[in-house]
């Protein structure tokens, strides 16, 4: 993990700040042969249990983006001390893949259960299910008015039925899957 080095101060123009000796390291150098995995399930699937091996690491996250982050997150840049916060990365190599097949960043500390960061990490699947529950089945896309009150009130009734659908869908019991009693059926001549 990259630790900031605060270079001394000139006693010229503003004072310095933190400085990261190391250049970035792409996500791919984190994982080596003495990574240790975790097997963590997370759902039941269509074809049986969900599983796969993961790892939770600690990072510095580099570039532009998690400096803008960094600062506003301070105050400001002026407010800012110039150390990049550590981020949770979870990575997930399953057991016949050479290298990583996905990686998740997180503000999530790191000593949170992996099997929570992986069913969260997950849960992409769920949300997309949804999202296309409430355009298509639901009519969230249906929208032609011109108004935010008229769009917030469709949105607002379109979330209610699928709020209705879902708890209705927890209230009926699974189908009982019957099966057809195979029939001996000799043919008497």
């Amino acid at each position: 993990m990259a630790e900031p080095h605060l270079p001394e101060y000139g006693e010229l123009g503003p004072p310095t700040l933190p400085r990261y000796r190391e250049a970035a390291k792409p996500l791919t150098s984190f994982v080596g042969s003495d990574t240790r995995f975790e097997s963590v399930t997370w759902r039941q699937g269509s074809k049986g249990t969900m599983t796969s091996r993961f790892t939770v690491l600690e990072v510095r996250p580099s570039g532009k983006e998690a400096t803008r982050t960094a600062q506003e997150a301070a105050g400001g840049r002026s407010r800012w001390n110039g150390v990049l916060p550590l981020r949770t990365l979870l990575i997930e190599q399953p057991e016949d893949a050479a290298e990583p097949t996905g990686y998740w960043m997180t503000n999530l500390p790191a000593t949170t259960p992996i099997a929570d960061l992986v069913r969260w990490a997950k849960m992409r699947w769920r949300i997309e299910h949804d999202y296309r529950e409430l355009k298509h089945g639901l009519g969230l896309d249906h929208f032609e008015g011109r108004t935010w009150r008229g769009w917030h009130h469709h949105v607002t009734l379109v979330t209610a039925a699928q709020a209705l659908d879902r708890y209705l869908h927890h209230l009926r019991p699974p189908p009982h899957h019957t099966q057809k009693k195979s029939q001996n059926l000799t043919k008497h001549c």
